[in-house]
């Protein structure tokens, strides 16, 4: 009995003391339900977002959210819309990455499901949108 409880207090104290998962072991394909709810509802967001990435109004920041680029050829209809899409955007894409990192072992995962997320957005990024590098200058991909 005495062996037992060294043993599983040794095995709680490992799995206590165990690394937090870094970029590369985050799996961003799981299908938990929390990570199919959000990933749809970016999706059924993105063709919309569209037209205003490819206008150069939208841009990618450097730590993975949405931002307003350039609004000068945007009328006041279309800027608001476009602002509205980016406050909605971005909490869901904060969202994405809490699910993943509860899907990898709680909130110690959070920075490497945030920089794998990010790598995957930017993969994804179309030649041509903008993005933002870490000094903060927006450049279009090539």
């Amino acid at each position: 009995m005495k062996r037992l409880a060294i043993f599983l207090f040794a095995s709680l104290s490992l799995s206590a003391v165990a690394a937090p998962p870094t970029a590369e072991q985050i799996n961003l394909d799981m299908g938990t339900p929390p990570i199919m709810v959000v990933k749809h509802t970016l999706t059924q967001r993105q063709s919309r977002l569209v037209r205003f990435y490819e206008h150069g109004s939208i841009g990618l920041t450097n730590d993975g959210m949405i931002k307003m680029r350039d609004a000068s050829h945007l009328n006041l209809v279309q800027r608001q819309a476009a602002e509205k899409l980016i406050d909605q955007e971005n909490p869901e894409r904060n969202s994405l990455i809490f699910a993943l990192a509860e899907a990898h072992g709680g909130k110690e995962a959070i920075p490497a499901a945030r920089e794998a997320q990010i790598k995957r957005w930017k993969t994804q990024w179309k030649s041509g949108w903008w993005m933002e590098d870490a000094q903060g200058n927006w450049a279009q991909k090539p």
